[in-house]
Formats: structure tokens, C-alpha cells, sequence
């Protein structure tokens, strides 16, 4: 059975509660609904809660390159499932677009038919040669693409503490001797670095702000999703719980459930302690609107040597890219514009078609997530 989460009147969380319940305080004028960036509806109280006290609630975090899975778990019920389309690939791209510019932007300013003393380079501003690629010197990130995987994932985590009395978070440690954004091996002699250990170690540390953090190896999940009887999809793409949920919601398992050694007069082994029940349960996709960053033109040339403006969120209108709008075809999301209309398009940024914008209600700004439920 689905539950509804609730908050207090403060505004803290409390445990979730039945659909029937939720819709009976609304009635009765005890309650109020509402959406959060999640687009999770849940019930917020007008008067003093008559118990605040909670259970235990865990969240399972089963991040990735390209996707990652997230879940929310109690003892009796399965709370949330979401699968993350991860911005990496963008992100990616985008960077080697910008430095393909700026070597074109240096490349037009420098004249190489003059000898070196007398080209236009700027004077070196600090030493570029000079590696500080310890961990414990220096923490900052140095791949863009794994700190905008780990953000979004910290983003999603912080939505769901605010609606859930979250206690415990799993992470999916990853021990990484391979870096994971080229594929190669990388030298385990104490002065190793990988973008991925990176970011695994800042992730921690925020998630720790949220809760209690235990880490577990992919091996455990997989010896725990089997137990549990749970089946993955094959297609990590898929954008069902399948795919990567069930492994958020195994992940936040192991906090009702662990693999303890038993020994009797005939045998010895391992077994499961503890009991945990997996039930169906809100299921969301989310990922970053695909809208460009303000530029100020087109890389390349229009017809007669011109360049237009390229990218940003604004409109010519009260609108702006990301917007959740009421229109004819839905309730979609601004994608851009034309000179007297808007475009809609769905939550998979597919054009639904350009509306006029007195056919289009505002219904909420731009959080910076679009999510498929």
C-alpha cells in the first residue's frame, strides 16, 4: 500500500501515512496538500501533531556514471524509488566544446607569421606544470562531469529528508584502482588519484550533514537484491525501477537486515537477520533540464558573417525555460520560444508544439529538475 508523507506544522518531517488518512485531514481542514521539487505530493499539518514520534527510515544511494538509483525504505514499506539520468555526458561534451573555443579565440589573436618575442601571448599567470594530484592536498574537484552526477544525487537526497524522517543513508562504495571515466587502471601506491574516489569522499562528507552514512560494496548489494528476491533489469537505461530503483531500495534494506555467521553442532555458515518488507511505491525519473548556458553567439557563422544569441533561460515573455505550465497540451515544460509563442515540450524534452502565450498558464518556476513520475 502506497503512503502519503507528512510534515508538522514547524515543518518537521514525520512518519508517512495512509492515502485515506491524508485525504480525510484535507477534508477536515487538518491538513494541507502539496508538491515539493520532486513532484511527491504530500500532506503538510495546520494543527498540533498528536505524536511526534517516528521510525526508523533509511535511504539507499546507488550511484553512476550515466544513471543512479535512489530509495527510501522502511521496515514495512517501500516509501520512494527514483532513477537519475545523470548529466555526464553534457557535461562532458560542453567542456570540450569550451576548449575547443578558447583555443579558436587564441588561435584568431595570435599572428604566427610573427617570430615568438612578438606574438600577442599573455604572460603566464601561475605554473600549469605543477601537479598537486594528492587527495589530502588538494579535495576540490577536477572533473565537472562527476561533480554535477554527485550534486544532483545530493540534491534529490535533500528533497527527500525534507518529507521523511530520514535516520540512515547507504552509499555504494566504489574502490576505485580503475578510473571509471576512461576505463583505465590507475597505480595503487599511495599518490593514485581518480576523479570517482573524489567524489565518492565529498559526497560522504555531505551526506553526513543528513544522517547516519554506512558505505557497501556492489557485491553486497547483489548478494541482497538476490535474497530479497528482486530481478534487475538488464537494460540500464530503462527508465523503470527495474533498472536502477530496486537497487536504491536494496541499499536502504541493509538497515532492517545483515548477513551475520552462525555455527551449530553440524554446520556453519551465514545467514539473514531480520525481516523487511519490499512494497510498491511512488516511482520517479529526474534529470537536469537540457536547455543551454548563455552564450553570446553561435560558434558558427550565419549567412552574411552574422552570429545569433545563443542559449539562457529567458524569454521575451513572463516565462522562462524550465517553467511548469497549465497550456492546451498539458501540463508541460517550457522549452523556448518563437517571436509571439511558446514552446512546450514533455518531461522527456520532446516539442509538444508552439502556443500562444495567452493559451498558457504559469504553475510553478523553474527548480532546476524535470521530473517524469
Amino acid at each position: 500500500m502506497l503512503r502519503v508523507p507528512v510534515i508538522s506544522k514547524e515543518g518537521k518531517p514525520l512518519m508517512p501515512t495512509k492515502p485515506s488518512r491524508a485525504r480525510k485531514w484535507i477534508k477536515d481542514g487538518k491538513a494541507v496538500g502539496k508538491f515539493n521539487d520532486l513532484n511527491q505530493f504530500y500532506v503538510q499539518l495546520i494543527v498540533n501533531s498528536s505524536d511526534n514520534k517516528t521510525q526508523t527510515i533509511s535511504i539507499g544511494i546507488d550511484p553512476g556514471k550515466l544513471f543512479s538509483g535512489i530509495g527510501v525504505q522502511s521496515s514495512s514499506y517501500s516509501l520512494w524509488a527514483g532513477h537519475l539520468e545523470l548529466p555526464f555526458k553534457t557535461i562532458k561534451k560542453r567542456m570540450e566544446d569550451r576548449r575547443m573555443m578558447r583555443r579558436t579565440r587564441r588561435g584568431r589573436r595570435i599572428n604566427r607569421h610573427l617570430p615568438f618575442e612578438l606574438r600577442a601571448h599573455r604572460q603566464k599567470r601561475f605554473n600549469n606544470r605543477k601537479q598537486g594530484k594528492l587527495p589530502g592536498v588538494r579535495n576540490e574537484f577536477r572533473t565537472p562531469s562527476i561533480r554535477a552526477n554527485r550534486q544532483l544525487e545530493l540534491r534529490v537526497v535533500k528533497e527527500l529528508c525534507k518529507v521523511f524522517p530520514i535516520t540512515d543513508i547507504y552509499f555504494e562504495y566504489v574502490k576505485a584502482d580503475v578510473d571509471l571515466t576512461s576505463g583505465r587502471k590507475k597505480a595503487c601506491s599511495g599518490k593514485g588519484f581518480s576523479p570517482v574516489m573524489v567524489g565518492q569522499k565529498w559526497m560522504l562528507e555531505q551526506l553526513r550533514q543528513l544522517g547516519n552514512v554506512d558505505t557497501r560494496y556492489g557485491w553486497q548489494t547483489s548478494n541482497l537484491r538476490q535474497h530479497l528476491g528482486l530481478e534487475k533489469s538488464k537494460d540500464k537505461a530503462k527508465q523503470s525501477k527495474e533498472s536502477h530503483g530496486l537497487d536504491g531500495l536494496t541499499l536502504a534494506c541493509f538497515q532492517f537486515l545483515d548477513y551475520k555467521s552462525f555455527q551449530t553442532v553440524n554446520s556453519q555458515g551465514h545467514h539473514w537477520v531480520g525481516s523487511v518488507t519490499i512494497t510498491n511505491c511512488p516511482f520517479a525519473v529526474i534529470k537536469r533540464p537540457p536547455f543551454s548556458r548563455r552564450q553570446l553567439h553561435l560558434m558558427l557563422k550565419s549567412k552574411g558573417g552574422i552570429r545569433r544569441q545563443y542559449g539562457g533561460t529567458i524569454t521575451d515573455f513572463d516565462l522562462r525555460k524550465g517553467d511548469l505550465v497549465n497550456c492546451p497540451k498539458g501540463i508541460d515544460y517550457v522549452s523556448g520560444q518563437t517571436k509571439k509563442q511558446i514552446s512546450v515540450s514533455d518531461a522527456n524534452w520532446k516539442r509538444l508544439g508552439q502556443i500562444a502565450v495567452s493559451k498558457v498558464t504559469l504553475i510553478r518556476r523553474s527548480n532546476g529538475l524535470i521530473v517524469n513520475c
